[in-house]
This record gives C-alpha cells, sequence and structure tokens, in this order.
C-alpha cells in the first residue's frame, strides 16, 4: 500500500473519531503528496524514496517550528507542531539507534578506505543511501564526522 493510500486510510480514521489534530496532520500530508504528485516530471506517481524524502521535509519542516514556536514561548503554537510530529513520524520507517548507525558507518568507511575528513563526501554519499529514510542525516553526519577525525 502506497503512502497516499495508509493517508487517506488514516483520514477516515481521524474523521470518524473527530481527531481535529491528527487530521490536520494528515490533511498536511496528502497535499504534499499531491504537490509532488503534479510536479513536471513526476508523472503521477512516487516512488517510495521520493515519499521518505517528502515525508522527512514535512517532518524538518514541523521540528524547526517546534523549536522557534518554543524558544518564542509559544505553547499553544508549539503543541500543534509536536502533534503533527508524531502524526508524521507514524508514517516513517523506524529509526535505527546511534549504536546501530555507528556499526553501519564503520563497515561504509572500511568499505570505502576513508581514513580522513577529505572522504567525508564518499561516506556521506554512501551513507544516505543506505539510511534513506531510516536515520536523521544529521546524526550521521556527526557519527561520520567522529570516525574520520
Amino acid at each position: 500500500m502506497n503512502l497516499e493510500k495508509k493517508v487517506m486510510e488514516a483520514m477516515k480514521i481521524a474523521m470518524k473519531a473527530k481527531n481535529q489534530d491528527d487530521l490536520r496532520a494528515l490533511r498536511a500530508i496528502k497535499s504534499a503528496i499531491l504537490l509532488a504528485k503534479t510536479e513536471k516530471g513526476a508523472r503521477g506517481e512516487l516512488t517510495e524514496e521520493k515519499e521518505i524524502a517528502l515525508l522527512q521535509k514535512l517532518l524538518k519542516q514541523r521540528n524547526d517550528s517546534f523549536k522557534i514556536f518554543k524558544e518564542q514561548k509559544r505553547k499553544d503554537l508549539a503543541e500543534k507542531e509536536a502533534t503533527e510530529i508524531v502524526v508524521i513520524k507514524k508514517f516513517l520507517p523506524a529509526q535505527l539507534s546511534e549504536e546501530q548507525i555507528e556499526n553501519v558507518l564503520k563497515e561504509i568507511v572500511f568499505k570505502l578506505g576513508a581514513s580522513s575528513m577529505k572522504d567525508m563526501g564518499k561516506v556521506m554519499g554512501m551513507a544516505s543511501k543506505t539510511f534513506s529514510g531510516k536515520a536523521d542525516n544529521s546524526i550521521v553526519s556527526k557519527i561520520v564526522k567522529s570516525l574520520l577525525s
């Protein structure tokens, strides 16, 4: 079942339960899917990788907004963003722990023969393909830097 169908099913459930918070987040996901499907060159379909990238983009936007609202002491808006974050995370693959990420990165560094920060681009390129949707790139980057320095 593709992402759009999953979101539509979740929307039906949220509507029946009259859960406005979940419904708002689901509508945002659906809107982003429709926009992505109508982009030039999309041909009306999204690959699983594009769906994950779309969800990660939405999640990053919500996290950034949450931090800003929290800094500005706008608790009401921060709570809305937090509920949307929870809903969006339901559609993403399970995230790997830092220990699991580090173990895989050690293998990648060994395979590529990376030994210094000059090789970070190669390692990050392979890591982003390996961890697509399963790990936050900022965490991956931090671990790669510690392994290469």
